[in-house]
């Protein structure tokens, strides 16, 4: 990202965040929405600026301001691009800034400040990197950690989110709940295992864990030994395995859906999410097996907002996993459900 660009979103981000919003005089309208960011245009006299602003930094600006954005939206069909303009008088500047999904990932976990130097011992760490998780080095169960030099308080509920990628989700969780829950991630990938044990080091917190382990061989194990309450399970855009003769590698199978239902505690969550229909309805399918111990979230609450095929509709973490943020990115649909444990 240019680096004007990025100093005017941080610059507004604040500025809503501490109270300042822009004069209502000032405020002229949207350009256009990306994600969970939109491109705010803003003058002053004859200078036109624009740049990018959170949806929740947006929500605060609002309330402060809630007349001055009655201009009409106009949304880009090209949600790739952000404009950042300026004009005074006949001097006239003009940039486009053609933003990548990691640009809007930096720009979501921007408040982390997560140090890139690990990089440098880990070398280049792949998001996508697929490791076949029925390879014989990962069909052995790993080692029950002591929980109470893992965790500040091991008595906390639990939250396991399974596959958790570079665990930038989690920490951003962890970070905003230091003394109400614990955050255990599991995944397959060493190397983000790694990467992520760095920040959470680097960040002192003491409420979330990193394991380089197999869910499906090692969930039961783990959770079982747990003195806390198994509170919520987390399954966030996994692995697709498109291949039928790969299926079996998905990493929502029986097993572990059993040991996932019985470990919740009751009213305990799952939370399940794909950006490919066919993994979701997979999903989907082994989670509605068991109707009488888990309902869904909809016929539980029904301020949960749906669509007609029963997928919710909204984020309820707050924000998004880096995957959800490269799959709206290029326009794709999450499917996504919540599952309640009644007894």
């Amino acid at each position: 990202m240019h680096q004007s660009l990025q100093t005017n979103i941080s610059q507004r981000e604040t500025e809503v965040r501490e109270g300042r919003g822009l004069p209502k005089t000032q405020i002229i309208g949207i350009a256009a929405k990306m994600g969970s960011w939109v491109c705010l245009t803003s003058g002053v006299g004859s200078v036109t600026v624009s740049g990018a602003l959170p949806r929740r930094a947006l929500s605060a600006l609002l309330l402060q301001n809630p007349i001055s954005l009655l201009p009409s939206y106009q949304f880009h069909h090209n949600r790739r691009r952000v404009c950042a303009s300026a004009s005074s008088g006949a001097k006239e500047l003009q940039q486009q800034q053609y933003l990548r999904s990691p640009d809007l990932v930096a720009l979501e976990y921007a408040d982390l400040n997560l140090t890139d130097k690990i990089s440098e011992e880990l070398g280049h760490v792949r998001i996508r990197q697929h490791v076949n998780p029925l390879s014989s080095s990962l069909s052995v169960p790993v080692e029950v950690p002591d929980w109470n030099q893992v965790f500040r308080d091991p008595t906390l509920p639990l939250m396991v989110d399974i596959g958790c990628g570079s665990g930038r989700f989690l920490i951003w969780l962890a970070k905003r709940n230091l003394v109400m829950r614990n955050y255990l991630g599991l995944e397959i990938r060493k190397k983000l295992v790694k990467r992520a044990e760095f920040w959470v080091k680097d960040l002192a917190l003491s409420n979330i864990y990193f394991m380089f382990a197999n869910a499906t061989t090692s969930f039961q194990q783990l959770v079982s030994t747990y003195p806390g309450p198994l509170m919520l399970v987390s399954i966030l855009c996994p692995d697709p395995y498109f291949k039928k003769r790969h299926h079996k590698r998905r990493v929502v199978q029986k097993p572990l859906v059993d040991s996932i239902v019985s470990n919740l505690m009751p009213s305990g969550q799952v939370l399940m999410q794909s950006d490919v229909l066919e993994v979701a309805l997979d999903m989907r399918n082994q989670f509605d097996s068991q109707p009488q111990v888990l309902k869904h979230i909809h016929e539980i609450d029904s301020s949960v907002l749906c669509d007609s095929e029963g997928w919710v509709l909204s984020n309820p973490m707050g924000i998004r996993t880096e995957r959800e943020i490269h799959a709206e990115f290029e326009g794709a649909k999450i499917y996504r459900r919540i599952y309640q444990k009644q007894m």
